[in-house]
């Protein structure tokens, strides 16, 4: 029996981090495959999890919850009879919805696998924010997980948690919800709270009570939701728009639902070329700049270093960046994703274009 684990969490959130220190301290000694899915065409990820001697399965341009489910039931048979792995993980993509990709687990029929933990690893300083403007995935992630995992909580101001906490309980109390810092859990301790039964169930009887609230809809609303889906992509939206195929963000509908590439755009593109570390940062810091760049998110990357041999792997998140050394990659890769991203002034900011 091949145990299932999804780490969903929106972008930036800190899913791969969690995921390799669950892979150095709580399972170990077992034989696991993971399948992560990247939006957008640059897969980045990969290379620092390839260091650990996990197999790999990527798939990019597209999220699990819409294009690529095909794919990703294909490759997960593949992976059950090819390696026979005692843990499978899967990494969806940071705008993927997280009840989309337990139902494409179970769409699948295979007898040999159980769904083991649904965790959501969410940023706990950026909470409010994420519901706010990308409700409708973001709080998705939050219902479905059957443990919300909250990243960089060390140092944060007490009554900032306690707020974020309780935003998140509002949209699921069943859920077991880690708050203490990472560096303070060993991971046998994390790992044993995302498999804890009574959420797991909770979480199971909410997909399940969705899928016949959809069933019994269907047929009322095919004929409408058609005409409406058509009228949502006859023109873009902005913040005026009047055509109520965001009304459902707000409560007022939830026949129609966006899928990630509706909202989200990813930039990503290879390179050669080399870089200081002081001009990745300096890039980054631009990157907040909303105006010139659109709504960027979440940005990651592997570049040639101009001072030294090892590269620069870096991250970004609004707020907060890394740049750090690491492994060679095969070339450069850039990938950055957010909300009506300026595609050339990013590709001109790290002067690729």
């Amino acid at each position: 029996m091949t145990k299932i684990d999804i780490f969903s969490g929106f972008l930036g959130a800190g899913k791969t981090t969690l995921i390799k220190k669950l892979i150095k301290e709580a399972y170990t000694g077992e034989k696991i495959v993971l399948i992560e899915n990247e939006f957008g065409e640059i897969g980045i990820d990969g290379g620092f999890l390839k260091d650990a001697g996990i197999e790999i399965t990527e798939m990019n341009s597209g999220c699990i919850c819409c294009s690529l489910v095909g794919n990703f039931a294909e490759a997960l048979k593949k992976v059950l009879a090819e390696f026979a792995p005692d843990r499978i993980i899967i990494e969806p993509s940071g705008v993927g919805k997280l009840s989309d990709v337990i139902k494409a687990v179970e769409g699948i029929g295979e007898k040999d696998i159980v769904l083991n933990s649904f965790t959501t690893v969410a940023d706990a300083t950026k909470c409010k924010m994420y519901m706010k403007n990308f409700g409708e995935f973001y709080n998705n992630q939050i219902e479905h997980a059957n443990s919300i995992i909250l990243s960089r909580t060390d140092g944060m101001n007490e009554e900032k948690l306690a707020e974020s906490i309780a935003m998140l309980k509002e949209k699921n109390p069943s859920a077991t919800i880690i708050t203490t810092a990472w560096n303070k859990l060993d991971g046998k301790a994390i790992l044993d709270a995302m498999e804890h039964r009574d959420t797991m169930k909770a979480a199971l009887e909410l997909i399940e009570e969705e899928q016949c609230h959809e069933h019994e809809h269907e047929n009322e609303h095919d004929h409408e939701h058609e005409h409406e889906h058509e009228h949502c992509h006859e023109h873009e939206h902005d913040e005026n728009c009047t055509c109520g195929c965001h009304d459902h963000e707000h409560g007022h509908d939830h026949s129609h639902h966006h899928h990630a590439d509706e909202v989200f755009v990813s930039c990503g593109a290879e390179t050669a070329k080399k870089y200081t570390k002081e001009e990745i940062e300096n890039i980054l810091d631009k990157l907040s700049d909303e105006k010139k760049y659109g709504t960027v998110l979440r940005a990651k990357g592997i570049v040639d270093n101009a001072e030294g041999d090892e590269w620069l792997h870096f991250d970004y998140v609004p707020g907060e960046s890394d740049v750090r050394n690491g492994s060679a990659g095969v070339i450069g890769r850039i990938c950055v994703i957010g909300s009506k991203i300026n595609e050339d002034a990013v590709k001109q900011l790290f002067g690729i274009i």
